[in-house]
């Protein structure tokens, strides 16, 4: 770990562990700021559903485009799931953990198995000895060339871009999110909050069937919730999938380290990063997740050093599409085409 004596007062540590003890400084969230945040967030998405609503006796079309971007909108509601998981949303954990639950009704997402796949994320990211649950599946080249053609090809069509960012959000929030997938044999807790969350949204589609018939279901809901599952996918995508990400070995791997180096920073513009309830200011976010998501822009703005760490502009997150397979021998991610070229080439 870095000297801090040894530093200048005005520079930061560099070495991720010696960050905690500064970053502990923005972890109590405010009340009143906490449910302001949830307030310009719930109203305008349920206006904005009622106006859609209304809108279907103009025009289908007014209704649609409507409820695409109201798609952002049940974003940054995910996102305050999200910090009310994480225990950042409020200091008294019981009312967070039922906003929490509530809000896992509006996005199709069981609260209690979420909150544990994804702690299960934080807790070994970019550590390849502990990959499948919360992460994005990501072969080393070794890995890929040990496959058959069948094995390969599958690894392939999940990687495409299609299935990544269409098919897949699609299938996350709609199918799987329908029963505890990797909690499955793990108590009866996990399935109470995927049947739990699964009867809540049966209640709800079929009040909004009784009152309005299934075009609002098809015009209105489905639409709202496939935006926003596709651009949180995208954003837990470039969080992680870049190219001087981070991944190690059980024997070499280190929880902070993997945080702040395998994390990127999304650099946004302002009307977008408060969209994302700036979900983009990941590396902090991994380092420190108790820092509710109001206050990571306070971190940047305090310390220059994690402003420019890790920084992906929207046009290099494009790029990161074309990467697929972790070159252990280079630490970095590569493309097919890439991997290919390397010793022992992929047939």
């Amino acid at each position: 770990m870095t000297d801090l004596t040894d530093r200048p007062a005005s520079a930061p540590p560099r070495d991720a562990r010696a960050w905690l003890r500064i970053l502990a400084r923005y972890r109590d969230p405010t009340m009143t700021r906490s449910l302001f945040e949830l307030a310009v967030t719930l109203i305008p998405l349920i206006a904005l559903w009622a106006i859609a609503w209304m809108g279907l006796s103009v025009s289908a079309w007014l209704a649609l485009a409507l409820a695409l971007f109201n798609g952002a909108f049940l974003v940054r509601i995910f996102i305050i799931q999200h910090d009310c998981g994480h225990g950042s949303f409020l200091p008294n954990r019981t009312v967070q953990d039922w906003i929490g639950r509530s809000l896992g009704v509006l996005t199709l997402t069981p609260y209690a198995v979420w909150k544990r796949t994804h702690s299960i994320h934080h807790a070994h990211h970019g550590d390849l000895d502990q990959r499948g649950i919360g992460d994005v599946l990501t072969l080393t080249i070794a890995e890929y060339r040990a496959r058959s053609a069948f094995g390969r090809l599958i690894y392939r069509l999940y990687r495409h871009p299609l299935v990544l960012f269409l098919l897949g959000p699609s299938y996350l929030f709609l199918v799987q999110n329908r029963l505890p997938i990797g909690l499955m044999a793990s108590g009866w807790r996990y399935w109470a909050s995927a049947m739990g969350t699964n009867a809540m949204i049966g209640i709800a589609v079929a009040l909004i069937v009784w009152f309005g018939g299934v075009l609002p279901l098809l015009v209105i809901f489905l639409p709202t919730l496939i935006v926003a599952a596709t651009i949180g996918v995208w954003l837990f995508y470039v969080q992680h999938q870049f190219e001087e990400t981070h991944w190690s070995r059980g024997e070499v791997w280190q929880l902070h380290h993997a945080a702040l180096e395998g994390s990127s920073h999304y650099v946004l513009p302002q009307p977008l990063c408060w969209l994302s309830g700036n979900i983009g200011i990941h590396h902090v976010h991994h380092l420190y997740s108790r820092i509710p998501f109001y206050r990571l822009p306070e971190v940047l703005r305090d310390h220059k050093e994690l402003a420019e760490a890790q920084r992906l502009t929207i046009a290099e997150s494009i790029a990161t599409v074309r990467l697929h397979l972790w070159d252990e021998a280079e630490g970095r991610l590569v493309s097919f085409a890439e991997a290919r070229v390397r010793p022992e080439a992929i047939s």
